[in-house]
């Protein structure tokens, strides 16, 4: 099972080559810390939503594109050991000085793997949701996402990943708790369907809701306020 930082970030739009570059460049270095995968997505197709959503997840402004990326690691343990590493090292202070994005709406957190399934394969594009769940629904959460991951699969999705709140970090502007407006006794699930491109994501989506497993019954009720999470697709722009 593998751990996740997760990100959400708003770039200006003007700064999607450079944002790219900056990520590119950090990739080296996050590999010598011990992150084994580096994932980076670009808003596509990020709906608006009444309640919550991923623009005002960081408060987005005009002119302004949200990122959906994340970083793998082996365990916390080397999570933990990464940071401790990246805030000593002076290479990483110099990055964190010219990001060409707003740092202080960027948000971040870690979370341990639920659910991890899917063949694998190059991904092209990415649905990511981040969702509030009772801390006491948990098991029940799991359930209903491994009820659901195998059908995602066989209608095309490379992978299925649903990860926990474990290290979900306050935040003096935005965080991942007051993006879905989580309550004292809610946990933040951050999870993401990785696809071969956005038309394998479409045509996939398509039979799914079409399926007759997908029928409302007592199996199908979401264990969480639909209503708080938020989702949206996302173009692959860098995966190492």
């Amino acid at each position: 099972m593998i751990y996740v930082e997760g990100f959400i970030a708003a770039v200006p739009a003007a700064n999607k080559a450079a944002y790219i570059e900056h990520a590119t460049k950090a990739s080296s270095l996050l590999k010598e810390f011990g992150v084994r995968r580096m994932f980076e997505s670009w808003g596509d197709d990020v709906p608006d939503g009444k309640v919550t959503d991923f623009r005002k997840s960081v408060q987005a402004k005009d002119g302004e594109v949200v990122v959906f990326s994340w970083f793998e690691y082996p365990s916390r343990q080397v999570r933990d050991a990464a940071n401790e590493k990246m805030s000593k090292d002076p290479r990483m202070a110099d990055m964190g000085s010219s990001m060409p994005f707003d740092g202080q709406r960027m948000i971040f957190s870690g979370f341990e793997s639920l659910l991890d399934e899917g063949p694998r394969g190059r991904t092209g594009y990415v649905d990511g949701f981040v969702v509030p769940v009772l801390t006491s629904k948990k098991e029940a959460y799991r359930q209903f996402a491994g009820r659901h991951a195998p059908m995602f699969i066989e209608y095309g999705a490379l992978r299925v990943v649903e990860a926990w709140g474990d290290d979900v970090r306050d935040g003096k502007v935005t965080d991942f708790k007051k993006a879905v407006q989580a309550t004292g006794a809610e946990n933040v699930v951050y999870s993401w369907i990785e696809w071969s491109s956005k038309a394998a994501r479409d045509a996939g989506w398509q039979k799914v809701m079409a399926d007759e497993r997908m029928k409302p019954d007592h199996a199908n009720t979401p264990p969480f306020d639909g209503k708080r999470m938020f989702y949206g697709g996302f173009s692959s722009i860098l995966d190492v």
